[in-house]
């Protein structure tokens, strides 16, 4: 019923920039907190950025001031841009969502992730 995709991966050179996007689509009321997660080979996935639906943001502290979260409302979406890339930074990179829906009259809560997508740096 909901489908999140993102798109922006790649290959860059450290110090170089990427900008993730992550599209919602589907039965939707609203989404509220939108966030990136990264997971390394061998690692555990982890909480890279978040935004909730008032625009607040938080970040893992690996990455601030390098990474910036943002979300367009009227579009679903979601963004990451990656700036000042570091080897360390490459992960698969997942966008989760808070996405509330209408069923039977009811509003229900639902987690949903994307596909990933591959963020390789390297020179």
């Amino acid at each position: 019923q909901v489908q999140l995709v993102e798109s922006g991966g790649g290959l860059v050179q450290p110090g170089g920039s990427l900008r993730l996007s992550c599209a919602a689509s589907g039965s939707i009321f609203s989404i509220n907190a939108l966030g990136w997660y990264r997971q390394a080979p061998g690692k555990q996935r982890e909480l890279v950025a978040a935004i909730t639906s008032g625009g607040s943001t938080k970040y893992v502290d690996s990455v601030k001031g390098r990474f910036t979260i943002s979300r367009d409302n009227a579009k679903n979406k979601v963004y990451l841009q990656l700036d000042s890339l570091k080897p360390e930074d490459t992960a698969v990179y997942y966008c989760n969502a808070e996405i509330e829906m209408v069923q039977d009259g009811m509003h229900f809560t639902y987690s949903y992730w994307g596909q990933g997508t591959q963020v390789t740096v390297s020179s």
